[in-house]
């Protein structure tokens, strides 16, 4: 029997997918902090 099984092929999906959804989410959380940051410059900025 090969490797190429349906429930390998799903479990490797699986944890690829997951990686991938864990990727995303850094990046989202990134962008924010980042927006954020320039918010804060922005309005410091405008203040001073």
């Amino acid at each position: 029997m090969g490797r190429n099984n349906e429930r390998n092929i799903k479990k490797h999906n699986d944890k690829l997918h997951k990686e991938q959804d864990k990727a995303k989410a850094k990046k989202v959380a990134r962008e924010e902090k980042l927006k954020a940051m320039v918010k804060k410059f922005n309005e410091s900025k405008n203040n001073g």
